[in-house]
């Protein structure tokens, strides 16, 4: 089936569900510093001034990182809470709001749930953790990053951005949505999205293979998934690899694993969605551990998991879809 007839494929109530709640609202310099200068993401009118000014914090925060901070933490949803605990729009455990919460609007009161102290803490505590690892080789912001993320211990540990995968990605995510430039990057076109349906679509078939897919085509995988498969026999795709492979094709080099993907890509709304976005699982933007290629009609292609091919499924595959995005060709990763 080709890309234009794929749009003929009925779409399950479950599927329409998923995609209509989805909510998108949407490298960094030579010396660590400069990351997203200027406030160029979208931000709710309510906190932009919050942000452009807890943005000023220190050298090593600017307002396009924190605005990219809290996109990732909570997508500027005040009330969040998540189910480790921590709380409110840029997300304090406890224990650490307790100890680097501030007053920020001055109204004799603390209040994690409040963004007028949040926001102007969740700044502060960045700075603290930029003088922590400040002495930790590479790159400072992203130190920073993920000292916010996993602690500033770990990364004096390990001598840099320690080897999380969530932290990793979380860099990596937050990183690539602050440098994203004004308006957003000309992403893929029409025909290039056709062009990477069509060559996922010839390898309708192939065997999954952990770690395997390349942009040349199926390759033989790695050791092991998370379940114990070992992908070094088999020659075939992941769900990455796969859109790797096909997007290659169309002339658009994209990162390997599907949350770097998701970082190279631009936000989609459910009703903008077209063959070739990528659609995305995970918990968060941060914690994506599957995507595929939209063909149309509520359905993807992909690369679903171990001892499967690559096949057709519909959207709500998965009860965890996070995300709709377009590739950047023009992103740096």
């Amino acid at each position: 089936m080709r890309a234009t007839s794929a749009v003929t494929i009925g779409v399950g109530a479950t599927a329409a569900v998923v995609v209509g709640a989805l909510v998108q609202s949407a490298g960094s310099g030579m010396d660590g510093t400069g990351l997203g200068a200027e406030l160029t993401m979208a931000v709710p009118t309510e906190y932009r001034s919050l942000v452009e000014e807890a943005g000023k914090t220190c050298p090593e925060v600017s307002p396009n990182l924190l605005a990219a901070l809290l996109t990732q933490e909570s997508g500027f949803n005040p009330k969040a809470a998540s189910p480790v605990g921590a709380q409110g729009i840029a997300q304090f455990m406890p224990s650490t709001w307790e100890k680097h919460g501030i007053d920020g609007n001055g109204d004799g009161k603390r209040d994690v749930w409040d963004p007028e102290d949040a926001i102007p803490s969740s700044g502060k505590y960045l700075c603290t953790l930029a003088d922590d690892v400040k002495d930790v080789p590479g790159n400072k912001q992203n130190n920073m990053l993920a000292a916010y993320n996993a602690g500033s211990g770990a990364v004096q540990k390990y001598g840099g951005v320690p080897p999380y995968k969530e932290t990793q990605n979380y860099v990596q995510s937050i990183s690539a949505l602050a440098n994203k430039p004004k308006g957003g990057g000309k992403t893929a076109s029409s025909s290039q999205a056709v062009t990477a349906v069509n060559a996922a679509e010839a390898q309708l078939g192939a065997p999954y293979s952990w770690g395997g897919g390349n942009a040349n085509g199926p390759s033989k995988g790695i050791c092991c998934s998370p379940n114990g498969s070992d992908g070094a026999s088999i020659a075939g795709f992941d769900c990455s690899g796969l859109v790797l492979y096909a997007y290659a094709k169309a002339g658009i080099h994209l990162p390997r694993t599907a949350a770097q993907q998701y970082a190279a890509s631009e936000p989609v709304r459910p009703g903008q969605m077209r063959p070739g976005d990528l659609v995305f699982y995970g918990s968060s933007t941060t914690v994506i551990h599957h995507v595929g290629i939209y063909v149309g009609g509520g359905w993807i292609i992909n690369a679903p998991r171990p001892g499967t091919n690559v096949r057709y499924d519909p959207m709500d595959t998965m009860p965890d879809l996070i995300a709709v995005a377009r590739p950047v060709p023009s992103k740096e990763i």
